[in-house]
């Protein structure tokens, strides 16, 4: 964030943007629905259906959100859809503490320690691009470069608060995981699609989703 000086060509904020919903976008799939249908597979439902279900209230929660905003402060259209990508990227690390507060709820031997360790180190290790996801377009939409940046870092905030609730109430959590990652999922896919995609179309922009993209998949990845 602090490392660009000035107001930045056109180019580049759709670099930006589309960077952005690169992040997004493969964090709804590796971090998100991917782990959910996993643990929704253990369930009495079939694995789509609650995944489905809370995917689509996720973007219908953003959708209502998105209609509230304007009604709060009218003709702020920046403040707006900084307050969506904010949200948006908050409810997705709503349920990856919960995750990592799981495996260590959940572990019993070194080796499940170990796993819980490595879990919370590279959750913690997206949580850079996922930042900057939130930090670059609100210092492009008018937001000073310091609270961009505290912006971006305050949104990976309640990843240890919700990871100490459910190491604290662990056995009715494991239940909500598919629903909650789900839902997120759904918030984030709302925000691309709807703000951030609109804004980053060009060349440059489908360059900086396609970075944004690989980056937060190799992220996920080779970080599990």
């Amino acid at each position: 964030m602090f490392l660009f000086a000035g107001e930045l060509p056109r180019r580049w904020e759709q670099v930006m943007l589309g960077f952005a919903a690169g992040v997004m976008t493969a964090a709804s799939v590796w971090s998100l629905l991917l782990p959910a249908l996993a643990r929704a597979a253990e369930g009495p439902l079939p694995a789509w259906m609650p995944c489905a279900i809370a995917l689509t209230a996720g973007m219908v929660f953003l959708s209502g959100l998105d209609i509230i905003l304007p009604r709060l402060r009218p003709r702020q259209e920046a403040w707006r859809r900084n307050t969506l990508l904010m949200a948006a990227i908050t409810l997705h690390n709503v349920p990856e503490g919960m995750a990592v507060g799981l495996a260590f709820a959940l572990a019993r031997d070194s080796a499940s320690l170990a796993a819980a360790s490595a879990l919370a180190l590279g959750i913690g290790i997206q949580n850079f691009p996922e930042g900057a996801a939130i930090s670059l377009p609100m210092g492009q939409q008018g937001v000073g470069r310091g609270r961009a940046f505290l912006y971006g870092a305050a949104s990976g905030v309640v990843e240890p608060v919700f990871g100490m609730a459910v190491l604290l109430c662990a056995a009715g959590a494991e239940g909500w995981m598919p629903w909650l990652l789900s839902f997120a999922a759904g918030a984030m896919l709302y925000v691309v699609v709807a703000e951030l995609v609109p804004q980053a179309k060009g060349l440059a922009g489908t360059a900086g989703f396609g970075v944004g993209f690989l980056l937060m998949m190799v992220l996920d990845v080779a970080l599990g």
